[in-house]
């Protein structure tokens, strides 16, 4: 695990420890010293710490004027035991909403796991968003089929898709406006699509 980095090629667009509305700005992290780890793996040093010992994430993009933020995972999402989805809402999504951004790309990849708890910040972030949305990109079917199974795909915009972006192949605010547009397409004709 301590070989995945986090997307680096939107450096030059956003970087967030350098961007002073994000919850890591004035970070500085090392490329030598992995001192982080998801319970016996070490990871990289790129990937942020928000409180819970079984997930990390990197805030890749934020666009305040398009209101929306790309945020990429890595471990076990756990809210059984850890209750992920609290310090992710408190510590990362309020500070963002705070600062406009009410739509919310989620990158789990590499997000190898999902236990449920109740669904209570699920809920607060879905009604606290004033037409703006969450939606999650390429996790693993088991994972997906986890918050199905729990009810918790209710709060997010895509849970039934099951294929794969490669949204690597983006720039940023192309990403957010193919997204967007397979939304708004959606609320037209009840069908949610995005090509891969």
């Amino acid at each position: 695990m301590h070989t995945i980095e986090p997307h680096y090629t939107w450096r030059n667009l956003y970087i967030a420890a350098e961007d002073d509305r994000s919850p890591f700005f004035g970070k500085t992290y090392s490329e030598f010293e992995f001192t982080q780890h998801i319970y016996d793996h070490v990871i990289h040093p790129q990937w942020d710490y928000f409180g819970t010992p079984s997930l990390y994430l990197k805030v890749i993009f934020a666009e305040y004027d398009e209101r929306f933020a790309i945020i990429e995972f890595i471990g076990e999402w756990n809210d059984c035991i850890n209750n992920d989805i609290m310090f992710l809402k408190r510590e990362i999504v309020e500070p963002l909403m705070e600062n406009g951004i009410n739509k919310f790309i989620l990158v789990g990849e590499n997000v190898l796991n999902f236990h449920a708890s109740d669904d209570c910040y699920y809920e607060e972030w879905a009604e606290e968003l004033e037409e703006g949305w969450i939606y999650m990109l390429n996790f693993r079917e088991h994972v997906m089929s986890e918050f199905r199974n729990n009810g918790i795909d209710q709060y997010f915009t895509n849970l039934e898709t099951d294929y794969e972006v490669h949204w690597r192949t983006f720039r940023p605010n192309q990403l957010f406006q193919k997204i967007e547009q397979s939304i708004s397409e959606a609320d037209r004709t009840g069908i949610l699509e995005l090509e891969p």
